[in-house]
C-alpha cells in the first residue's frame, strides 16, 4: 500500500524547491498525494479495510493543512501546486 523509494525519489526530485529538498511543503504534498492515490485504488477492492482508511482520513486531513499553509504563504505557489498534481479545489 505504500509507495516505493523509486516513486518517492521521483516525486522528490520533480517537486523539490531546491537541491537536497526534501522537506518543503510542495515536496510533502507531492508524497501524500501519491500515498492518497494509492491507497484510493487499495480501497476499491478491499472495502472493509476501516483501519486503513482511518489512516486515508488523517492524510487527506494533512494534505489539506500542507495546502492551506502553501496558500496563505504564497497564492500563485499554490495555483500553480495543485495545477502540477491535478488535485480539484
Amino acid at each position: 500500500m505504500s509507495i516505493t523509494a523509486e516513486e518517492k525519489a521521483r516525486l522528490i526530485k520533480e517537486f523539490a524547491t531546491k537541491e537536497g529538498d526534501t522537506g518543503s511543503p510542495e515536496v510533502q504534498i507531492a508524497i501524500l498525494s501519491s500515498r492518497i492515490a494509492t491507497l484510493t485504488e487499495h480501497f476499491k477492492t478491499h472495502k472493509k479495510d476501516n483501519h486503513g482508511r482511518r489512516g486515508l482520513l488523517m492524510m487527506v486531513a494533512q494534505r489539506r493543512k500542507l495546502l492551506d499553509y502553501v496558500k496563505g504563504k504564497d497564492e500563485s505557489r499554490y495555483q500553480s501546486l495543485i495545477q502540477r498534481l491535478g488535485i480539484r479545489r
